[in-house]
């Protein structure tokens, strides 16, 4: 069953034994094995790798609860006080995977060395249902699954520019005067949360300069590009950054910690989400301290 799962991840039999540290002959096999256990194709094999069967993927929950409870079972023998190992991946927008958890999560490693965290950062909504990862980080409350939804933290955006740009076009004093500079955002059609939608309905709303990454429109205005919407906990990653019209236009987003409902009484992966409540709302507000 690890194989199997192993090869569900990575999608390939040299990935799969690379997380097992095995060769990929004998991850082969034993899937093989599996399925003839089973007597199911779990897996079929395209160009782009190993892909999942209906019946696979009917497996893979499953076997993704079996792996947990293992992992539990280690973590209740070792004690309640017992360092966190094994693996746990964590979903998240781009702006948070790039600002936020890079440190959270070197923190709680410091502190687990035996733990494997792997941070998977999409311009889209992870799907804990189909198990691309054990939590997730959304900028919105779910309004449907079965899903356990835990508010984290509460954050603050702004515009802003680089100072080189602000010092070589015209002053901005009011929010009309944007009419005459470019504008940074997101892609209109990319937009995969309505949270994200920042310049709907303003008097701004054309966006010259334009990509589906938080992190890139960063650096698009780092680069002298225009003025866009930032995240103050960003802001101190880049130092040139000056906000613009603070008083006038300023947003409150929140992060909400999705996992699923089947998980609630897994319990390593419930001390991984307080250490990583804890560590996100410490961080937030250090770097808004900054900012």
């Amino acid at each position: 069953m690890k194989s199997f799962l192993a090869v569900a991840r990575a999608e390939t039999l040299s990935g799969a034994a690379a997380l097992l540290k095995a060769d990929p002959a004998t991850v082969g096999r034993r899937v093989a094995r599996l399925e003839e256990a089973m007597s199911e194709v779990l897996f079929t094999k395209s160009p782009q790798g190993y892909v999942l069967t209906a019946q696979g993927q009917k497996l893979m929950p499953h076997a993704v609860r079996l792996e947990q409870t293992m992992m539990d079972a280690r973590d209740a023998m070792a004690g309640q006080g017992a360092a966190l190992s094994g693996q746990i991946r964590i979903g998240a927008p781009d702006g948070c995977a790039n600002f936020l958890l890079p440190q959270v999560c070197a923190e709680i490693t410091e502190q687990n060395p035996d733990l494997d965290i792997q941070i998977v950062a999409l311009p889209r909504i992870v799907n804990l249902t189909k198990r691309e990862a054990d939590m997730a980080i959304t900028v919105s409350r779910p309004e449907a699954g079965r899903l356990l939804v835990q508010k984290l933290a509460d954050y603050q955006l702004h515009l802003a520019a680089s100072e080189a740009y602000l010092a070589t076009h015209a002053p901005i004093s009011d929010v009309a005067a944007l009419h005459d500079h470019r504008i940074v955002g997101y892609i209109p059609d990319m937009i995969f949360d309505k949270e994200l939608d920042y310049l709907s309905g303003t008097p701004f709303s054309r966006v010259a300069l334009a990509s589906n990454s938080a992190s890139v429109q960063l650096n698009v205005i780092r680069q002298g590009g225009g003025v866009g919407v930032v995240h103050d906990f960003a802001l101190p990653a880049a130092p040139n950054l000056r906000r613009v019209l603070p008083e006038s236009f300023s947003l409150k987003r929140s992060f909400y910690l999705i996992r699923h409902e089947d998980d609630r009484r897994v319990a390593r992966l419930t001390r991984f989400a307080e250490a990583l409540t804890d560590g996100l709302r410490r961080e937030v507000a250090r770097l808004e301290t900054l900012a």
